[in-house]
């Protein structure tokens, strides 16, 4: 078989193998599927640090900075 032929057929192979996958464990398959929170949790300094730093490295704009500073005090300090 020539290498073309080949890549044909492992394609083909693997979209059948996903296509079965997704069949029994898909929605509705009878795979159930559990999700998790995860939360990290950074001091009320940190994340300012962190925001500081994005601002200063031009990752988010002044009015960003502002509006996600004091939302984050918000949050930490329930003000």
């Amino acid at each position: 078989m020539s290498i073309s032929r080949l890549s044909v057929l492992f394609v083909f192979m693997a979209a059948t193998a996903l296509t079965a996958l997704a069949g029994c464990c898909g929605p509705g398959g009878g795979a159930s599927v559990e999700t998790q929170n995860i939360n990290t949790t950074k001091s009320l300094g940190d994340q300012l640090l962190d925001l500081q730093k994005a601002y200063e490295s031009g990752a988010i704009t002044e009015d960003q900075y502002r509006e996600l500073k004091e939302k984050t005090i918000r949050q930490n300090t329930g003000r």
